[in-house]
């Protein structure tokens, strides 16, 4: 018997120490903080494989800029080729010129609508919130006067109570502690309105304005009708020849072409883009052309669904007597007028509002 209990002292269980235990949280800490790392350091590597990535994107794209400058500058090096290349780029710098004033024109006309739609919506919140403030008022009042004639009510009971003093005053003083009692109901009742009517008053003055929530659906559309419009206007004044076309031809390419003609056509051409720019730039009249052809445009254009900004292409087509129809001018054929939209001539599609 003695035997067996010394086995199992022996054997016992010892409870351990609190420097094991520390010793225990600290590699328990420590894998954990090895987990942490791992995980760390793996996307370090993927990032690590997106930057090189990217640097790999960005040198393809610099050795294409270096071949197009080699190819550009091999180009300006003889005669032959160096006038097409200069009409090419003086027909991308006409496009861009096009693009630039329908845009600055989309730019002006949105802060207009937009200040004036401001103005509008703060009048409405403040027209509403003027209705709002005087029932509230109204109520605050009401409140008030509610309570005070209760309080008044209650103070001429008990007064009236006070004199019924004499033993055969019984039932008129039960009769007046019951309307007493009600009368405290009522001031109670009272009292929570008004204190609600307080509090509808105070919620209205920390009301803060609803804010503006943007350009309207008429709003937008009128404002890329006229974009429309002034795309057409632009190129009414470059009717009378092809540098419409010949400008977006050579915005669609990424470089220049021979097909110009010599260097007394070139010459001519850039002459001819000169004038174009002038005749863009130009400020006459431009109100008056823009609203004659947004009035047609309001007219004939059709959407595909309520909340569209743009108008279907198809809607826009010429009619039948419009003045770029084809038309012969000063003696000359004219070029073909295009739909601007359908052919997003001046990069219409990211100038309009969506």
């Amino acid at each position: 018997m003695k035997s067996l209990i010394q086995i199992a002292n022996f054997v016992r269980v010892r409870p351990r120490s609190a420097d094991a235990l520390e010793d225990d949280g600290r590699v328990v800490a420590l894998f954990r903080n090895r987990a942490e790392l791992k995980k760390a350091y793996s996307e370090l590597q993927d990032e690590v494989y997106r930057l090189k990535d990217r640097i790999k994107q960005q040198e393809g794209a610099t050795a294409r800029v270096q071949e197009m400058l080699g190819s550009l500058e091999s180009r300006l090096g003889l005669v032959e080729t160096a006038y097409p290349a200069l009409v090419f780029y003086q027909l991308r710098a006409l496009w861009q010129c096009g693009r630039e004033l329908i845009e600055q024109f989309v730019v002006e006309l949105t802060a207009q609508q937009d200040e004036r739609e401001r103005r509008a919506h703060l009048a409405d919140c403040n027209r509403r919130q003027f209705a709002r403030r005087k029932a509230v008022d109204g109520n605050l009042r009401a409140a008030e006067t509610a309570l005070a004639d209760a309080q008044a009510h209650q103070a001429e009971l008990g007064a009236k109570r006070a004199t019924l003093t004499r033993f055969w005053h019984f039932f008129k003083r039960r009769d007046v502690d019951r309307r007493l009692l009600a009368a405290g109901h009522a001031i109670g009742a009272a009292g929570a309105a008004l204190e609600e009517a307080r509090a509808a008053a105070a919620a209205l003055e920390q009301e803060a304005v609803p804010e503006f929530p943007g350009l309207s659906l008429e709003a937008r559309r009128a404002i890329n009708l006229a974009a429309i419009a002034y795309a057409e206007v632009l190129c009414m004044r470059l009717s009378d020849t092809q540098l419409v076309a010949l400008a977006k031809e050579a915005t669609a390419r990424r470089e220049a072409s021979d097909g110009y003609g010599e260097r007394s056509v070139c010459e001519a051409l850039i002459a001819q883009i000169g004038q174009a720019r002038a005749l863009l730039s130009a400020r006459t009249s431009v109100a008056a052309d823009v609203k004659a052809r947004a009035d047609r445009l309001k007219q004939i254009a059709r959407y595909r669904g309520a909340n569209d900004t743009s108008p279907t292409a198809e809607s826009l087509g010429l009619s039948e007597g419009d003045v770029m129809s084809g038309e012969p001018i000063g003696g000359l054929q004219a070029a073909r007028m295009p739909n601007v939209l359908a052919e997003d001539t001046w990069d219409l599609f990211r100038i309009l509002l969506r």
